[in-house]
């Protein structure tokens, strides 16, 4: 433990995988993944919840997230906002393949970064017209720490991606349904296979 971040370290089927606890939003995530980094970590999958903000995206249902709308102001301390946030395509492909090979559909694609949870919800003032814009842009969902982590891997020379649990929209990225802790399983099943595919892939 070291103030909020509780890691657990230990090997699923031989691979080597630790699991860090990053806290909500995009500060803590950055810290996070900077001491990752710190002490070695050359893959950091973050394995997370989302709200979904396309109809076809359902609570319960996987996203992988190909690159982040960067609307939080932590990565812009690394960076302008005219840098990408996007994920390392190994990742990306390792996910994929293991969703396929678990027989999980997912969506991939662009989701956006934020930073004031109870501004999403579905009666805050301006919640329609703010997701609207991006709704209109093919975005698939919102989440609050993707966008810091993807960009502080790129500039930092660690790889990063992210796969997500969507939520229900009026519950503020929480997998709400009685399948809930299913499909926490279901995710949490798609990020080890990932880490095990890395491995094989020679990229632990």
């Amino acid at each position: 433990e070291k103030r909020e971040y509780v890691t657990y370290t230990g090997r699923k089927d031989g691979v080597p995988i630790s699991c860090t606890s990053t806290g909500l939003g995009s500060p803590p995530t950055s810290i996070a993944v900077e001491e990752l980094w710190h002490i070695g970590a050359k893959n950091i999958l973050r394995v997370g919840t989302c709200t979904p903000i396309q109809p076809q995206v359902r609570a319960g249902d996987l996203i992988i997230a190909t690159g982040a709308v960067r609307d939080e102001h932590t990565s812009e301390e690394y960076i302008s906002r005219e840098y990408p946030a996007v994920a390392d395509y190994r990742l990306v492909r390792a996910l994929l393949d293991a969703c396929q090979e678990l027989g999980y559909p997912c969506h991939r694609g662009i989701v956006r970064t934020h930073d004031a949870y109870y501004l999403e919800t579905p009666d805050a003032q301006g919640s329609q017209a703010r997701v609207q814009k991006w709704k209109d842009l093919g975005v698939l969902a919102a989440d609050m720490e993707s966008s810091p982590l993807f960009v502080i891997a790129s500039i930092s020379g660690f790889r990063a991606g992210a796969i997500l649990l969507a939520g229900d929209r009026g519950a503020l990225h929480e997998p709400t349904s009685a399948s809930g802790e299913a499909d926490a399983r279901r995710l949490l099943g798609a990020g080890i296979a990932a880490a095990k595919l890395l491995a094989a892939r020679g990229l632990a």
